[in-house]
């Protein structure tokens, strides 16, 4: 379902924000092919910068903020207490594991990671999603993806759309491990909608990535619950009928 859900959002916005596919349409004076309310919404034609006209070209980083995360060894977990694991670029890959480090939950409040914030290793090997692992605290090498201005539906799609240029970037590096600087942030072009036409686009795509998200947050859920329930069935402890009982 998430495969389905992803190629849909990212088809919509290749073809809306990428290749201007209505508005090229609408110039070359081919049919409409989305609904007339949503097809009113595109320019008539591009502008003198090739984009839309009444668009935006804006960097990267003015759409979105890039909080780059802690060194959390200045934050150890105090054996006993309440602590919290520490997503690295392993957990952003894997998930969360018996061997991932913990640290006090006395961070700042900006660095705990929850279910649905958008995370970006910009070391290593290059990854963008969005987090479904539950709370942790942020690491260094990551950056936690937010905006004031813009829904995560929009920010996202264009990370996603530089990641490969950026992974080219990092592999280009003569370290044993590549990365990309900020301003490779600011060189990365994006194309903004004004707030109203924007907000139409987004009530079309945002669901798709929601519902992405709940899947994957669900998913999680029911593997819990599986990996709790299985060994005491193989044991005997628990019989079919009680388990199903333990999972309404």
């Amino acid at each position: 379902m998430n495969e389905t859900l992803e190629a849909s959002a990212r088809a919509l916005f290749r073809d809306w924000f990428v290749d201007f596919g209505p508005t090229r349409a609408k110039a070359e004076g081919r049919p409409a092919y989305l609904t007339p309310d949503l097809w009113s919404l595109f320019p008539d034609r591009l502008g003198d910068d090739g984009v839309p006209e009444g668009w935006d070209v804006r960097p990267l980083d003015q759409i979105a903020e890039f909080l780059n995360g802690l060194a959390l060894q200045k934050y150890p977990a105090v054996p006993g207490e309440e602590d919290l694991p520490v997503i690295k670029i392993a957990e952003l890959r894997s998930g969360i594991s018996a061997n991932s480090n913990r640290a006090s939950p006395a961070v700042p409040a900006k660095y705990v990671v929850e279910d649905g914030d958008f995370l970006f290793s910009w070391s290593g090997s290059l990854l963008a999603k969005f987090w479904t692992g539950g709370r942790g605290a942020l690491n260094q090498h990551l950056f936690k993806v937010t905006s004031h201005e813009y829904s995560a539906w929009f920010y996202t799609h264009w990370v996603w759309h530089h990641l490969e240029d950026f992974q080219m970037i990092a592999a280009s590096k003569a370290t044993t491990m590549g990365h990309i600087q900020r301003g490779h942030l600011s060189a990365a072009t994006t194309v903004c909608p004004p707030p109203a036409p924007l907000a139409t686009f987004g009530a079309i795509i945002e669901p798709l990535q929601r519902r992405m998200v709940d899947n994957l947050i669900e998913s999680r859920t029911l593997a819990a619950t599986r990996d709790a329930l299985l060994p005491k069935l193989m044991s005997g402890e628990l019989r079919v009928r009680d388990a199903e009982a333990l999972a309404a």
